[in-house]
């Protein structure tokens, strides 16, 4: 299967293979899989970024095969319960939080959890679709804002970010 293929990838390269979701989030059983296959690191691409399901629903030529799309909009496992329960699994292994980052906040965030990089698509693109000034624009808001949650949570460097400042808050505001 799929896996025995990217085994052989693995081992027949000479460079670090990183394997991408693409936009469900990995599960601890499909990391465990691609992990024994010599897989260097992942990008999780968590639930709440693109939605291929949305995509090939758009890309129907059929009512029923938009049906059929339609019904995993909502599938998928959220980039940060996958990068908690994968960090907790393998503190060391390589990780990339993707997958429904809109902001400086959600990236520290992640890298809160444990992610060693953040990737971020949506808001670039429509940025950089608008304007190079836009893009930058865009970039600059970003910084600042990773910048100030790093300022509230006392961490100096992006690598001093960890769990103790995130907070987890009851849905519904009890103490």
């Amino acid at each position: 299967g799929l896996a025995a293929k990217i085994e052989t990838l693995c081992q027949n390269l000479s460079v670090p293979v990183l394997v991408k979701e693409v936009g469900y989030g990995l599960s601890l059983k499909t990391a465990q899989r691609l992990r024994q296959a010599g897989v260097w690191g992942l990008d999780i691409a968590g639930a709440g970024g693109t939605s291929w399901s949305k995509v090939e629903a758009y890309r129907a030529r059929t009512a029923e095969e938009a049906q059929v799309a339609a019904a995993f909009t909502d599938w998928g496992i959220p980039t940060a319960e996958a990068l908690v329960m994968l960090r907790t699994a393998w503190p060391d292994w390589p990780l990339i939080a993707s997958g429904g980052i809109r902001n400086g906040v959600e990236a520290a965030i992640c890298l809160a959890l444990g992610a060693n990089l953040v990737g971020m698509a949506r808001p670039l693109l429509q940025a950089a679709a608008e304007s190079p000034e836009a893009l930058a624009s865009r970039l600059r808001v970003f910084l600042r804002q990773l910048r100030i949650a790093m300022f509230c949570t006392g961490a100096r460097t992006v690598a001093d970010l960890n769990p103790t400042h995130l907070v987890k808050r009851d849905p519904y505001g009890t103490p």
